[in-house]
């Protein structure tokens, strides 16, 4: 019982979440279009998460090498 309620409570929660970003950003989903938000569509939007969590990664892998760069020309 506690492992279905920890699925339906994340779900809410990852829901709640997306509706609270796009909302605070102006990319709610009224029948606007895209450019109407800066250009950005909804959360909401699968292709648009999958777009952001790549960017994401890619920031995050950049940050990594220019901090390992930075760790080897300290410790050589």
């Amino acid at each position: 019982m506690p492992v279905l309620f920890g699925v339906i409570l994340g779900v809410f929660l990852t829901l709640a979440g997306a509706f609270a970003y796009d909302t605070t950003t102006g990319r709610v989903a009224n029948g606007l279009s895209a450019a109407s938000a800066g250009g950005h569509a909804p959360m909401v939007n699968w292709d648009v998460v999958g777009e952001n969590w790549h960017g994401l990664q890619t920031n995050l892998r950049n940050a990594g090498e220019d901090i390992h760069k930075g760790w080897k020309r300290l410790t050589s």
